[in-house]
This record gives C-alpha cells, structure tokens and sequence, in this order.
C-alpha cells in the first residue's frame, strides 16, 4: 500500500467540496491499495461548444485524481503542500454523453517530487485520455 494516511470515498468526497471538482460533478468511486478512482459526468458542465467532452474537463479530472493522490502519501498533509506542476494529456476518443472514468496509479513518489499517470475511460473500458501528472512536495 502506497498511502500514508489511508483515504476513504467520503473523505475524499469531503475534501473535494466547494472548488472546481464539485462544479464539474467529479466524484471519487474507488480507493486500491494503490490508485483512487473517480468519475465525471459528461454533460454541460463538461462539453465544449460541439457537444464533445472539454479537453480541459478531462485534464481538470486528471489533475485532480493526481494532486489528491499525492496529499495521501506524503509525510505529513497537514504541513506538507502539494502543488501540480506539469501536466500532459493525450486525447484518445471522443465522447458525447454519459460517464467517464480516471484511474491514477503512481509512477514515481519522491520526497519532494511525485509523477501520476491518469488514465480516463469511457463506460465501456475505452481509453479516452491519457495523461501524465507532475507534483511538487513543499
């Protein structure tokens, strides 16, 4: 188990109130011995113009997963800051309606620098987004 301060579904439902992931409808479904799981609606919180889920939601999504993942495995959360500082996505499918999924799993955790990789999948397990997440331990 790679977490130092085990995290729950309501903890991180919790944790997650009143900023952009509860505009965008992200909800954390899942916690593995080493990943989390959350979901996002498609819908129009998450769309652009053309009716096709928002690169950005999707990155939003990523960076999320990755970000809350670091705060469960440093030292001490409440002393320690946890910031993004680099993030790619690849854009693999599109999608117009229903559910998306992220899964993080870690790729690197250091003292100071953690590296997330987030994969986002539509209802039927296809990869939708691939993406690469970067943070920084302060």
């Amino acid at each position: 188990m790679i977490w130092k301060t085990i995290p729950t579904i309501e903890g991180l439902n919790a944790l997650n109130q009143n900023c952009l992931v509860t505009h965008l409808g992200i909800k954390f479904t899942e916690v593995g011995s080493d990943f989390l799981i959350a979901e996002m609606p498609v819908d129009e919180r998450t769309k652009q113009p053309m009716g096709l889920l928002h690169g950005g939601a999707s990155v939003a999504l990523a960076e999320t997963l990755g970000s809350v993942a670091s705060v469960f495995v440093v030292e001490d959360p409440m002393a320690q800051k946890v910031v993004g500082v680099e993030i790619n996505a690849n854009h693999l499918r599109s999608v117009t309606d229903g559910i998306v999924y992220g899964k993080v799993t870690p790729i690197k955790i250091g003292r100071s620098l953690h590296i997330w990789n987030i994969t986002i999948t539509n209802a039927e397990g296809k990869e939708i987004c691939i993406s690469r997440l970067t943070t920084l331990v302060k």
